[in-house]
């Protein structure tokens, strides 16, 4: 007997006209002790299946649930309230993409988990201060006395994951769900936590629902894969088999859209053109036929089934004969001239934040966050700053945004001391220089119009706004000059990032900044962002500065490369040759925790993340 089987799960939201099937007939099976990967783009319906698991989707009139969804033979759908919080926690748990918004901020660590121990249990005070300090070190929390009385916010990114797992596991559930776990977390960190999953699926006996974009975590840590489109599972099997022989034209794309840090040097992606289906326009046939480049009349008629095309192996595809083992290669890049001309300078630049001392106490040394980096950009290239969270990137950067004054050395900008720029350079400074963020929601403001929010750089500079400038805006960017109406949240998260590229190209800058621009984003839509911001480079000449964590995004897009770590930069040169033989320790070990590597997760020869487990440079 399976541990979890749903069948035929069907969840919509709304009434009336405004009905959205948000899931359209999925069926899947977890066993004790596997993991299984949910894959597929944002709106595919990974996240509402995931909900439906613990009762979390909205009652009728907003929404309606059916199926069947049986755990351990129990049927769930018709637990009443007080059932449903039994089974959540103590039977089913779950882990947020996001732990900042999972974690209580006014509530201690080990008051949380505590709570969690004791609401599925009767236990002594010391029997829960004991369970929550076996859920912490299973959590890999170093230290996890000290931490019972953290906060959050005194955690970074990583640990705050650690403990909504720790949160998690504290009664001990038989089936995990993990949603996007390591999304924006560095390389390092992100091996940490998905070995940690592996260890505590084996220690604990617990089955794993790992609902990820990533296929390269995929590869290295799922046994089977269910990948959906428009709310309906169109292929499953077992990883090797979907990831290495694909038989549906979706998973073939969203492999071939995926960067690897093993692939072409400058090459274009292959993104996937148009965009996933709206679910409130039910349409016959195959969802994907608009989209797909196999597609056959029959494929706008007739809707597909999952079949069995080999062992174990369903997809749902009216062409049984196609094969999808040969991936297209993306396009390159058209070659550029060498650039030769400095636009950037970093001249011994640090930055030191002094320690809070506190009454009384002496001071501690302050943090070093960029410690003596000298580095240029040139004209017309892409540069990318590489580095875990925490190794001065965004510290850097932020002084050639003028956002921190260096604590010595300079920074230039075109012969410009960023540090000391007169009024028209400053001017000029705030024109040319531009910056795209990682998050694409906080970045734009959901007052605005669309219109107005790329209107306000071109008035805040005296230019004209009108509206065939702001529509030629869009239309450099994909976008049609309808949106100039409407407000940021009737787009996708691709098509926001669209509208903040084109709000920071509006003053037509030389120098734009990609801070984590892609790193939260679906594999399909940061193809397309990628290939964009080629495209704009070649036709504009415009220089970047692009600061990830991910190296195989950095594959795709760099001329040159520098690592940062512990606030100095280790490497620096050539992508090529970074790539194919980098001289520091750091920098290979880097490449070798880059999902995708042929010697690391999600690779042909997998190495343990333990053994690839990068040392905290501000450990003693």
């Amino acid at each position: 007997m399976h541990l979890l089987e749903v069948e035929d799960l069907r969840v919509t939201f709304g009434t009336g006209d405004q009905r959205v099937p948000a899931v359209a007939g999925v069926s899947l099976t977890v066993d004790a002790g596997e993991t299984l990967a949910l894959v597929g783009e944002s709106g595919s319906g990974k996240t509402v299946t995931s909900l439906s698991l613990l009762g979390l989707n909205p009652p009728a009139p907003a929404g309606t649930t059916t199926g069947q969804i049986r755990y351990r033979g129990r049927e769930l759908t018709s637990l009443s309230r007080g059932d449903w919080r039994r089974v959540r926690g103590a039977e089913i748990a779950m882990v947020f993409q996001d732990p900042g918004a999972a974690l209580n901020p006014l509530l201690t660590i080990g008051t949380q988990v505590g709570d969690a121990v004791r609401a599925h249990e009767t236990v002594s005070k010391a029997g829960a201060r004991k369970r929550v300090l076996e859920a912490l070190d299973l959590a890999r929390l170093p230290r996890p006395e000290e931490m019972l009385g953290r906060y959050p916010h005194q955690l970074s990114g990583g640990m705050r994951q650690r403990a909504a797992i720790a949160l998690a596991i504290a009664a001990r559930p038989k089936l995990l769900i993990a949603d996007e776990p390591t999304t924006a977390l560095d390389v390092a960190v992100q091996a940490e936590i998905l070995a940690m999953l592996d260890s505590l699926r084996r220690d604990l006996g617990m089955a794993l629902l790992l609902i990820t974009h990533d296929l390269g975590v995929v590869a290295g840590h799922a046994d089977r894969v269910a990948v959906m489109y428009a709310g309906r599972v169109v292929e499953c099997g077992p990883s090797r088999a979907v990831l290495h022989r694909p038989r549906m034209p979706y998973t073939r794309a969203l492999l071939d859209a995926t960067p690897r840090v093993d692939g072409p040097a400058r090459h274009r992606l292959a993104a996937i053109p148009g965009s996933p289906p709206d679910l409130r326009r039910s349409a016959p046939g195959c969802a994907f036929a608009p989209r797909c480049p196999h597609v056959t009349p029959e494929c706008h008629s007739s809707r597909p089934e999952l079949t069995e095309r080999a062992p174990g192996h369903r997809a749902a595809c009216l062409r049984p004969d196609l094969d999808q083992a040969s991936a297209p290669v993306g396009l390159p890049s058209p070659p550029r001239p060498a650039a030769e001309q400095v636009l950037v300078e970093f001249d011994d630049v640090h930055l030191h934040y002094p320690a809070r001392g506190r009454l009384l106490r002496r001071a501690a040394a302050g943090t070093r966050a960029v410690d003596g980096v000298t580095l240029s950009i040139r004209r017309g290239e892409t540069l990318a700053l590489v580095g875990e969270s925490g190794s001065g990137k965004t510290s850097l950067t932020r002084t050639l945004l003028r956002l921190e004054r260096p604590t010595g050395g300079r920074v230039r900008y075109d012969g410009i001391d960023v540090t000391r720029p007169d009024r028209a350079q400053l001017r000029r400074l705030q024109r040319e220089v531009q910056v795209v963020f990682q998050n694409p929601y906080a970045s734009l403001d959901p007052r605005m119009r669309v219109g107005a929010i790329l209107a306000e750089p071109l008035r805040a500079h005296g230019e004209p706004a009108d509206h065939a400038r702001l529509a030629g805006l869009l239309d450099m960017v994909g976008l049609d000059g309808g949106a100039l109406e409407l407000y940021p949240r009737a787009f996708s998260g691709g098509q926001r990032q669209r509208i903040v590229i084109a709000r920071a190209l509006a003053l037509s800058p030389q120098l734009l900044v990609c801070d984590e621009a892609v790193s939260a984003l679906d594999v399909s839509i940061q193809a397309q962002v990628l290939n964009l911001l080629a495209e704009l480079q070649d036709r504009l000449g415009m220089t970047y500065l692009f600061i990830t964590h991910d190296l195989a995004v950095v594959r795709s897009v760099a001329d040159r490369i520098a690592v940062m770590r512990a606030g100095v930069v280790v490497e620096q040169g050539p992508a090529d040759r970074i790539y194919a033989a980098p001289a520091h320790e750091y920098t290979r070990t880097l490449l070798e925790l880059a999902p995708g590597h042929p010697g690391g997760p999600g690779g042909t020869t997998p190495s343990s993340p333990t053994q690839n487990r990068i040392p905290s440079p501000w450990s003693a």
